[in-house]
């Protein structure tokens, strides 16, 4: 008998901490993917080149590195969207928004990522600093999309030129959708401002180099 009541009171406690994890974990969540469509366009004033460009992919924070939406709900700290990731990471993002935007202007013969096999003249470097949904006090926050760039010139190495870019645009709410429409505003606008500084900065320092 009491064998059969240990058993029955094992059972009992096993069926109950089953109910208590449903109710606190509830079911998985399949997350919702979003892969904005930046608005890529060149400008018909951008010098037409004759030299190549290899870029590479940028660096980036761990916490920007990743398919995770980063909010930053007040100064100096990051979240995450819940049940919400991008397609590409911030990095792919970026890269693709400017090597796309390159390539439309049809201003240089050539440009590719790093290890595609053209040979490059200029390689152009980024570092992400930042890429997150910043309220900054307000109701509904900023898709903020902040790179450093370098462009240098392959046979010596020299840094033909250096700038930071930084875009950010106002989300209609708070909900992810719009967020990441927000986003591919903002990558939009860094892609070409980041693309017309490296054919003006590459043209310069080539011009530079070889006076007429």
């Amino acid at each position: 008998m009491n064998r059969m009541l240990r058993t029955a009171l094992a059972a009992s406690a096993l069926a109950t901490l089953a109910a208590c994890s449903s109710l606190i974990g509830g079911p998985k969540q399949t997350p919702t993917i979003y892969a904005p469509d930046p608005p890529l366009a060149a400008d018909p004033g951008w010098p037409a080149v004759q030299w190549q460009l290899g870029t590479t992919r940028p660096s980036a924070p761990r916490m920007l590195d990743s398919a995770r939406i980063v909010v930053s709900p007040v100064p100096g700290e990051l979240q995450v969207y819940k049940g919400a990731l991008w397609a590409s990471s911030a990095p792919d993002m970026v890269e693709a928004a400017v090597l796309h935007t390159l390539e439309d202007s049809g201003k240089l013969p050539a440009v590719a990522r790093q290890g595609t096999g053209i040979a490059a003249d200029y390689r152009l470097v980024m570092d992400i600093r930042h890429f997150e949904a910043d309220y900054r006090g307000g109701d509904a926050p900023e898709a903020v999309v902040e790179v450093h760039a370098q462009l240098v010139h392959l046979r010596d190495q020299a840094v033909a030129g250096s700038r930071s870019f930084r875009q950010a645009r106002p989300v209609a709410g708070t909900a992810v959708p719009l967020v990441a429409d927000a986003f591919g505003q903002a990558l939009g606008a860094i892609g070409h401002d980041i693309a017309g500084w490296v054919l003006a900065s590459g043209e310069a320092h080539q011009q530079a180099a070889h006076p007429r």
